[in-house]
């Protein structure tokens, strides 16, 4: 059985998934934050799971999210309590569990004369915020401490912010990290293979047909239970067992520029002035980022999501509305990226029909002739949506245990690394990226890979281990997704090529006619999805 992505992973798992001896408990389909966490929870009740990717880990929403993990301030000022508390404990135990990957992050939302909420009524929401979380966190600037936090914020009406904390990630990185964990107690997750069809008997789901996107060849797979888990689509495959549309895709757009362009240390926070929803500019990978948008994906969901022009002027407008000074433009974005999140309408009535503010924001779990939908939440509280998923699965399998609010989703690293010449900050960097094998990824590196890539955080080995370990399949794999060199970079990295070819190549096993097809693959994709769009 194959544990881990060594080099023949792939052909092993076929093997697998073609002999009529290996039986499966859970197949998971989909590949993002939500699908990892069900395989992670199923992994550590020792059942026998599989979950696997038509595109690559990540490729849709969890790669291309606003990077936060928050309680959201927002859901509490509509009502919704339970997920705002549900998400202030995750967050929380994010923070204890995966230092270096999911780090604290402080918030600023300043306030303006006549405008709401104005001081008072966001400290009243900030007291409740706190109460869910256990304890005081938030504290009052005036406007000279903001304007020495903020240099050239817009001063017309600014008499002070309100200052909070939350926590900012790598969004793939964690999707990647929860993978690893649950590898580590015998998953088996695999990207780049579809669920073609559902295996039907009595009425009941009881597998899946299954195809190598790439290779062209398919095998029938049983399993006790299937669960659809992947998000936005979740609508497609369901909809061969029940005639109902209640997924809503919206796409979420950012832009991304160099650190110098805006003094922003901290998470701003604030109401765009053309619509009033709320927009945020904060340093993320030694960059600064700009979102995000909400807006209807009408799009073909097996493409690619990327930024409108429309958008690109949206995100600039608010942002020169904060620093009219900065005076930003077009030729200053380093690099745009879009996801695509579901939100999901009432029952009984498709998502379409409702405005995004009067749809569902948090996770719903479907049981459908034994298989199990979910979709919706958010990037924080995936452990609580797996355990919902776990908790509508024990009726199939042969498992008591489904809460477990103490049980840890990541791995505690006790020793610090060896040979390690970074200071503590890149240490906890990498041990929180990838940690347990932070370790061999330092011992596989070559003598001249622990230094910095220029304009990043990552340092070169981090490519090499990426391109043996992790499972890459194609180039914009390793620097979309393994890696954020596509997002970080000039040009999504194009500049760096030479050194990447130099180390990627070999690990890969590309002679030069593939490493020029998947270069001119990933020119492609970024140009058309994280670059510019034209005015």
């Amino acid at each position: 059985m194959v544990k881990s992505w060594n080099k023949n992973w792939r052909s092993e798992l076929w093997a697998d998934l073609e002999s009529a001896d290996t039986k499966w408990d859970l197949i998971i389909i989909g590949g993002g934050i939500t699908g990892a966490g069900v395989l992670r929870e199923a992994s550590r009740r020792g059942l026998k799971a599989l979950l696997i990717e038509q595109k690559d880990f990540s490729w849709g929403t969890s790669s291309r999210s606003s990077k936060m993990v928050h309680g959201g301030l927002r859901y509490l000022t509509q009502g919704d309590f339970k997920l705002t508390r549900e998400a202030v404990v995750e967050r929380q135990r994010m923070l204890d569990e995966a230092p270096g990957l999911v780090e604290p992050m402080k918030y600023l939302y300043p306030f303006r004369k006549g405008d709401f909420p104005n001081r008072w009524a966001f400290n009243f929401i900030m007291r409740v915020y706190d109460f869910f979380a256990g304890r005081r966190d938030y504290r009052y600037f005036d406007k000279g401490m903001v304007e020495n936090f903020l240099p050239g914020i817009r001063d017309d009406g600014l008499y002070g912010a309100t200052q909070y904390t939350d926590a900012v990630t790598d969004d793939s990185r964690l999707v990647l990290r929860v993978l690893q964990e649950a590898q580590g107690e015998g998953g088996v997750a695999a990207n780049y293979i579809k669920a073609k069809d559902l295996l039907r008997e009595n009425g009941k789901v009881v597998g899946l047909t299954v195809e190598d996107v790439e290779g062209g060849v398919s095998c029938r797979v049983r399993a006790k239970v299937v669960v659809n888990a992947t998000g936005a689509w979740a609508d497609r495959l369901r909809s061969s067992l029940i005639n109902e549309k209640r997924v809503r895709p919206l796409r979420g757009s950012h832009i991304v520029v160099p650190s110098w362009r805006l003094p922003v240390h901290q998470v701003l926070a604030y109401q765009h002035p053309k619509d009033g929803r709320f927009i945020f500019i904060y340093p993320w990978e030694g960059v600064i980022v700009l979102g995000t948008t909400d807006l209807d994906h009408t799009e073909n969901l097996d493409l690619e999501a990327g930024i409108s022009s429309a958008e690109v002027d949206y995100i600039l407008e608010g942002a020169n509305n904060q620093f009219p000074k900065a005076k930003l433009k077009r030729a200053d974005i380093l690099n745009t990226f879009s996801g695509v999140r579901p939100i999901v309408g009432k029952e009984g009535v498709d998502a379409d029909k409702l405005k995004p503010s009067a749809a569902r924001r948090d996770h719903v779990v479907w049981n459908n002739d034994g298989m199990i939908t979910v979709t919706g939440g958010k990037l924080t509280t995936f452990r609580a949506i797996a355990l919902d998923v776990m908790k509508a699965a024990a009726v199939h399998l042969d498992i008591d245990q489904t809460e477990d609010a103490y049980g840890r989703v990541f791995a505690e690293i006790l020793k610090p690394l060896r040979d390690c010449k970074f200071g503590p900050a890149q240490e906890r960097r990498l041990t929180g990226f990838y940690g347990s094998a932070a370790q061999e990824l330092i011992d596989y590196a070559h003598s001249d890979e622990l230094g910095f890539i220029p304009g990043a955080l990552n340092v070169w080995a981090e490519l090499r281990w990426s391109a043996a370990r992790e499972a890459v399949k194609h180039l914009d794999d390793l620097l979309l997704r393994r890696t954020r060199l596509g997002l970080l970079l000039p040009q999504g990295g194009m500049l760096q090529m030479p050194r990447i070819k130099a180390i990627a190549q070999p690990e890969l096993d590309w002679d030069d006619a593939r490493w020029d097809q998947e270069v001119a693959r990933y020119q492609s994709i970024w140009a058309d999805k994280y670059s510019v769009p034209a005015a």
